[in-house]
Protein backbone atom coordinates (compact mmCIF):
# COMPACT_ATOMS: atom_id res chain seq x y z
CA UNK A 1 0.00 0.00 0.00
CA UNK A 2 1.30 2.79 -0.77
CA UNK A 3 0.70 4.83 2.46
CA UNK A 4 3.24 6.76 4.97
CA UNK A 5 3.44 3.94 7.47
CA UNK A 6 4.52 1.49 4.72
CA UNK A 7 6.95 3.87 2.99
CA UNK A 8 8.67 4.08 6.48
CA UNK A 9 8.49 0.54 6.92
CA UNK A 10 10.06 0.28 3.91
CA UNK A 11 13.20 1.77 4.87
CA UNK A 12 13.67 1.26 8.33
CA UNK A 13 14.07 -2.15 10.06
CA UNK A 14 12.06 -1.28 12.93
CA UNK A 15 10.10 1.73 14.07
CA UNK A 16 9.52 3.80 17.74
CA UNK A 17 5.96 4.26 18.27
CA UNK A 18 5.20 6.42 21.40
CA UNK A 19 4.15 5.97 25.03
CA UNK A 20 1.59 6.45 26.74
CA UNK A 21 -1.54 8.79 26.25
CA UNK A 22 -3.85 8.95 29.88
CA UNK A 23 -0.69 8.73 31.90
CA UNK A 24 0.76 11.85 30.27
CA UNK A 25 -2.57 13.71 30.65
CA UNK A 26 -3.03 12.16 34.15
CA UNK A 27 -0.12 14.37 34.88
CA UNK A 28 -1.02 17.27 33.09
CA UNK A 29 -4.10 17.66 35.09
CA UNK A 30 -6.82 15.16 33.08
CA UNK A 31 -9.36 14.27 36.20
CA UNK A 32 -9.60 10.21 36.27
CA UNK A 33 -13.14 9.92 35.25
CA UNK A 34 -12.99 12.89 32.84
CA UNK A 35 -12.69 11.73 28.62
CA UNK A 36 -9.57 12.49 27.52
CA UNK A 37 -11.08 13.31 24.02
CA UNK A 38 -12.40 16.47 25.43
CA UNK A 39 -9.19 17.96 26.04
CA UNK A 40 -8.93 17.76 22.09
CA UNK A 41 -10.93 20.87 21.55
CA UNK A 42 -11.21 22.04 25.16
CA UNK A 43 -7.04 21.90 25.74
CA UNK A 44 -5.47 21.94 22.25
CA UNK A 45 -1.99 23.21 23.23
CA UNK A 46 -1.86 20.11 25.77
CA UNK A 47 -2.66 17.75 23.22
CA UNK A 48 0.03 19.23 20.75
CA UNK A 49 2.71 18.54 23.75
CA UNK A 50 1.81 15.15 24.56
CA UNK A 51 2.34 14.50 20.91
CA UNK A 52 5.39 16.72 20.26
CA UNK A 53 6.81 15.10 23.34
CA UNK A 54 6.92 11.72 21.79
CA UNK A 55 8.47 12.72 18.35
CA UNK A 56 11.06 14.85 20.50
CA UNK A 57 11.75 11.64 22.03
CA UNK A 58 12.76 9.75 18.94
CA UNK A 59 9.11 8.43 17.91
CA UNK A 60 8.56 8.39 14.09
CA UNK A 61 4.89 7.61 15.09
CA UNK A 62 2.19 8.49 17.56
CA UNK A 63 -1.22 7.55 18.19
CA UNK A 64 -3.95 10.00 18.36
CA UNK A 65 -6.15 11.06 21.51
CA UNK A 66 -8.91 9.42 20.42
CA UNK A 67 -8.92 5.84 22.17
CA UNK A 68 -12.49 5.98 23.66
CA UNK A 69 -13.53 8.34 21.06
CA UNK A 70 -16.42 5.98 19.74
CA UNK A 71 -20.41 6.65 19.89
CA UNK A 72 -20.82 4.00 22.48
CA UNK A 73 -17.74 5.22 24.82
CA UNK A 74 -18.55 9.05 24.22
CA UNK A 75 -22.20 7.94 25.54
CA UNK A 76 -21.28 7.33 28.86
CA UNK A 77 -20.25 11.13 28.79
CA UNK A 78 -22.85 13.05 27.59
CA UNK A 79 -20.63 13.61 24.33
CA UNK A 80 -22.22 11.18 21.34
CA UNK A 81 -22.90 14.24 19.11
CA UNK A 82 -19.37 15.52 19.49
CA UNK A 83 -17.55 12.51 18.02
CA UNK A 84 -16.80 13.87 14.84
CA UNK A 85 -15.20 17.47 16.03
CA UNK A 86 -13.63 15.41 18.78
CA UNK A 87 -11.88 13.13 16.67
CA UNK A 88 -11.26 15.32 13.82
CA UNK A 89 -9.67 17.76 16.01
CA UNK A 90 -7.29 14.74 17.68
CA UNK A 91 -5.87 14.03 14.70
CA UNK A 92 -5.96 17.76 12.93
CA UNK A 93 -3.59 18.26 16.13
CA UNK A 94 -1.58 14.85 15.45
CA UNK A 95 -1.47 16.37 11.70
CA UNK A 96 0.29 19.91 12.69
CA UNK A 97 2.91 18.33 14.93
CA UNK A 98 3.65 15.58 12.28
CA UNK A 99 3.77 17.72 9.11
CA UNK A 100 6.36 20.26 11.47
CA UNK A 101 8.90 17.49 12.74
CA UNK A 102 11.13 18.11 10.19
CA UNK A 103 11.50 14.46 9.27
CA UNK A 104 8.55 11.48 8.29
CA UNK A 105 6.00 11.00 11.43
CA UNK A 106 3.39 8.53 11.31
CA UNK A 107 -0.44 10.34 12.56
CA UNK A 108 -2.00 7.22 14.29
CA UNK A 109 -5.50 7.37 14.53
CA UNK A 110 -6.25 5.22 18.13
CA UNK A 111 -9.53 3.59 17.66
CA UNK A 112 -9.92 0.91 21.30
CA UNK A 113 -12.29 -1.57 22.03
CA UNK A 114 -16.46 -0.52 21.53
CA UNK A 115 -16.85 -1.02 25.35
CA UNK A 116 -19.95 -3.29 24.38
CA UNK A 117 -20.01 -6.95 24.15
CA UNK A 118 -20.06 -8.68 20.87
CA UNK A 119 -22.56 -11.22 20.09
CA UNK A 120 -23.56 -14.27 20.76
CA UNK A 121 -21.78 -13.67 24.35
CA UNK A 122 -22.88 -9.76 24.01
CA UNK A 123 -26.07 -7.48 22.41
CA UNK A 124 -23.94 -6.35 20.02
CA UNK A 125 -24.09 -7.01 16.56
CA UNK A 126 -21.48 -7.23 13.71
CA UNK A 127 -23.32 -4.25 12.24
CA UNK A 128 -23.47 -2.58 14.99
CA UNK A 129 -20.07 -2.71 15.73
CA UNK A 130 -18.88 -2.25 12.22
CA UNK A 131 -21.00 0.83 12.12
CA UNK A 132 -19.12 1.74 15.52
CA UNK A 133 -15.75 1.97 14.35
CA UNK A 134 -16.60 2.94 11.10
CA UNK A 135 -17.96 6.59 12.29
CA UNK A 136 -14.72 6.91 14.50
CA UNK A 137 -12.86 5.97 11.05
CA UNK A 138 -14.29 8.49 8.79
CA UNK A 139 -13.99 11.54 11.49
CA UNK A 140 -9.86 10.19 11.71
CA UNK A 141 -9.41 10.50 8.47
CA UNK A 142 -10.68 13.60 7.95
CA UNK A 143 -8.65 15.28 10.31
CA UNK A 144 -5.48 13.91 8.48
CA UNK A 145 -4.47 10.62 10.39
CA UNK A 146 -2.22 8.31 7.91
CA UNK A 147 -3.17 5.21 9.33
CA UNK A 148 -5.70 4.00 12.04
CA UNK A 149 -4.69 2.06 15.04
CA UNK A 150 -6.62 -0.22 16.26
CA UNK A 151 -5.83 -1.43 19.53
CA UNK A 152 -6.31 -3.06 23.04
CA UNK A 153 -9.12 -5.35 21.68
CA UNK A 154 -10.28 -9.04 22.81
CA UNK A 155 -12.54 -10.81 20.74
CA UNK A 156 -12.12 -11.94 17.30
CA UNK A 157 -15.28 -10.79 16.59
CA UNK A 158 -14.83 -7.05 17.68
CA UNK A 159 -11.64 -7.46 15.16
CA UNK A 160 -13.15 -8.25 12.63
CA UNK A 161 -15.37 -5.78 12.82
CA UNK A 162 -12.68 -3.25 13.03
CA UNK A 163 -10.97 -4.63 9.79
CA UNK A 164 -14.65 -4.28 7.55
CA UNK A 165 -14.92 -0.66 9.05
CA UNK A 166 -11.38 0.25 8.02
CA UNK A 167 -12.05 -0.93 4.79
CA UNK A 168 -14.91 1.23 4.25
CA UNK A 169 -13.56 3.80 5.12
CA UNK A 170 -10.60 3.23 2.52
CA UNK A 171 -7.96 3.56 4.99
CA UNK A 172 -4.88 1.52 6.03
CA UNK A 173 -4.80 -0.06 9.50
CA UNK A 174 -3.04 -1.16 12.38
CA UNK A 175 -4.54 -4.27 14.61
CA UNK A 176 -3.69 -5.08 18.37
CA UNK A 177 -5.21 -7.39 20.90
CA UNK A 178 -4.14 -7.07 24.83
CA UNK A 179 -3.03 -10.74 25.90
CA UNK A 180 -3.25 -9.65 29.80
CA UNK A 181 -5.21 -12.96 31.21
CA UNK A 182 -2.33 -15.64 31.30
CA UNK A 183 -1.20 -15.35 27.41
CA UNK A 184 -4.59 -15.00 26.30
CA UNK A 185 -7.25 -12.13 25.80
CA UNK A 186 -10.05 -11.22 28.29
CA UNK A 187 -11.96 -13.02 26.08
CA UNK A 188 -9.84 -16.02 25.38
CA UNK A 189 -8.13 -15.44 22.07
CA UNK A 190 -4.22 -16.35 21.87
CA UNK A 191 -1.63 -14.49 20.09
CA UNK A 192 -1.47 -17.69 18.14
CA UNK A 193 -5.13 -17.54 16.71
CA UNK A 194 -4.59 -14.09 16.32
CA UNK A 195 -1.91 -14.02 14.02
CA UNK A 196 -3.54 -17.19 12.15
CA UNK A 197 -6.74 -14.62 11.83
CA UNK A 198 -4.47 -12.04 10.50
CA UNK A 199 -4.05 -13.15 6.37
CA UNK A 200 -7.67 -14.95 6.25
CA UNK A 201 -9.28 -11.10 6.55
CA UNK A 202 -10.41 -9.83 3.19
CA UNK A 203 -8.60 -6.58 4.32
CA UNK A 204 -5.69 -7.00 6.74
CA UNK A 205 -3.98 -4.51 8.14
CA UNK A 206 -0.13 -3.23 7.44
CA UNK A 207 1.21 -4.80 10.69
CA UNK A 208 -0.59 -6.26 13.91
CA UNK A 209 0.92 -6.80 17.30
CA UNK A 210 0.09 -6.86 21.00
CA UNK A 211 -0.23 -3.78 23.32
CA UNK A 212 -0.67 -3.01 27.31
CA UNK A 213 -1.08 -6.38 28.84
CA UNK A 214 0.90 -7.68 32.05
CA UNK A 215 4.62 -6.43 31.65
CA UNK A 216 7.42 -6.37 29.54
CA UNK A 217 8.09 -9.83 30.04
CA UNK A 218 4.89 -11.07 28.82
CA UNK A 219 3.81 -9.26 26.19
CA UNK A 220 7.19 -10.55 24.56
CA UNK A 221 5.78 -13.90 25.26
CA UNK A 222 3.12 -13.14 23.19
CA UNK A 223 5.26 -11.61 20.54
CA UNK A 224 6.94 -15.12 20.34
CA UNK A 225 3.86 -16.44 19.38
CA UNK A 226 3.34 -14.38 16.44
CA UNK A 227 6.58 -15.21 14.76
CA UNK A 228 5.90 -19.26 15.96
CA UNK A 229 2.85 -18.96 13.69
CA UNK A 230 4.99 -17.94 9.97
CA UNK A 231 2.82 -14.84 9.81
CA UNK A 232 5.01 -12.59 7.74
CA UNK A 233 3.38 -9.40 8.27
CA UNK A 234 5.29 -6.57 10.18
CA UNK A 235 4.46 -6.94 14.14
CA UNK A 236 4.09 -4.63 16.91
CA UNK A 237 4.52 -4.56 20.80
CA UNK A 238 3.41 -1.70 22.89
CA UNK A 239 4.31 -2.86 26.15
CA UNK A 240 3.22 -1.31 29.45
CA UNK A 241 6.00 0.42 31.56
CA UNK A 242 6.54 -2.92 34.00
CA UNK A 243 3.82 -3.18 36.28
CA UNK A 244 1.37 -0.67 38.17
CA UNK A 245 1.53 -0.96 41.51
CA UNK A 246 -0.95 1.53 43.79
CA UNK A 247 0.75 4.39 45.98
CA UNK A 248 -0.22 7.14 47.53
CA UNK A 249 -3.85 6.09 45.89
CA UNK A 250 -2.40 6.58 42.71
CA UNK A 251 -0.98 3.86 40.19
CA UNK A 252 2.51 3.93 39.34
CA UNK A 253 4.34 1.52 36.88
CA UNK A 254 8.06 -0.12 38.31
CA UNK A 255 9.31 -0.22 34.95
CA UNK A 256 12.88 2.45 34.58
CA UNK A 257 13.86 3.49 31.45
CA UNK A 258 16.95 0.78 31.72
CA UNK A 259 14.53 -1.64 32.00
CA UNK A 260 11.97 -0.21 28.61
CA UNK A 261 15.65 0.38 26.76
CA UNK A 262 16.22 -3.45 27.36
CA UNK A 263 12.81 -4.27 26.28
CA UNK A 264 13.05 -2.79 23.22
CA UNK A 265 16.43 -3.70 21.85
CA UNK A 266 14.80 -7.70 22.91
CA UNK A 267 11.64 -6.89 20.73
CA UNK A 268 13.37 -5.74 17.84
CA UNK A 269 16.16 -8.99 18.12
CA UNK A 270 12.59 -11.40 17.82
CA UNK A 271 12.04 -9.33 14.36
CA UNK A 272 9.04 -6.94 15.99
CA UNK A 273 9.27 -3.75 13.30
CA UNK A 274 7.10 -1.23 15.42
CA UNK A 275 7.97 -0.55 18.66
CA UNK A 276 6.50 1.24 21.52
CA UNK A 277 4.93 1.90 24.98
CA UNK A 278 1.96 1.76 26.30
CA UNK A 279 0.54 2.77 29.82
CA UNK A 280 3.04 4.41 32.19
CA UNK A 281 5.94 4.84 29.36
CA UNK A 282 7.13 8.25 29.66
CA UNK A 283 9.00 10.50 26.50
CA UNK A 284 11.97 9.23 29.36
CA UNK A 285 11.59 5.55 28.99
CA UNK A 286 11.38 6.80 24.81
CA UNK A 287 14.19 8.60 25.06
CA UNK A 288 16.38 5.62 26.59
CA UNK A 289 14.50 3.11 24.10
CA UNK A 290 15.64 4.89 21.00
CA UNK A 291 19.12 5.23 22.23
CA UNK A 292 19.66 1.69 23.05
CA UNK A 293 17.83 0.76 19.46
CA UNK A 294 20.37 2.72 18.25
CA UNK A 295 23.69 1.71 19.58
CA UNK A 296 22.76 -1.34 20.50
CA UNK A 297 24.11 -4.16 17.45
CA UNK A 298 21.25 -6.18 16.15
CA UNK A 299 21.39 -9.71 18.01
CA UNK A 300 20.55 -13.11 17.63
CA UNK A 301 16.72 -13.82 18.40
CA UNK A 302 16.10 -14.03 22.46
CA UNK A 303 14.86 -17.28 23.61
CA UNK A 304 12.11 -16.78 26.47
CA UNK A 305 14.77 -18.17 29.40
CA UNK A 306 16.68 -14.51 28.13
CA UNK A 307 13.32 -12.65 28.17
CA UNK A 308 12.86 -13.98 31.47
CA UNK A 309 16.77 -13.27 33.12
CA UNK A 310 16.48 -10.15 31.39
CA UNK A 311 12.44 -8.53 32.11
CA UNK A 312 11.26 -10.21 35.34
CA UNK A 313 9.59 -13.81 35.30
CA UNK A 314 6.37 -14.34 33.27
CA UNK A 315 3.03 -14.42 35.15
CA UNK A 316 1.81 -17.86 36.49
CA UNK A 317 -0.15 -19.58 34.22
CA UNK A 318 0.93 -17.88 31.85
CA UNK A 319 1.02 -19.81 27.77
Amino acid sequence: MDDALSRLLARHDWILADGATGTALLNMGLKSNEPAELWNTDHPDRIRALYRGAVDAGSSLFLTNSFGGNASRLRLHGAADRLRDLNRAAAELGREVADNAGRPVVVAGSMGPTGDIMAPMGSLTHEAAVALFHEQAEALKEGGADVLWIETLSSIEEFRAAAEAARLAAMPWCGMMSFDTAGRTMMGVTSVQLAALIDRLPYPPIAFGANCGLGVSNLLRSVSGFKASGCERPIIAKANAGVPHFEAGDIHYDGTPQMMADYAVLARDLGVRIIGGCCGTTPTHLRAMHEALETRPKGQRPSLETIADRLGGFSPGHI
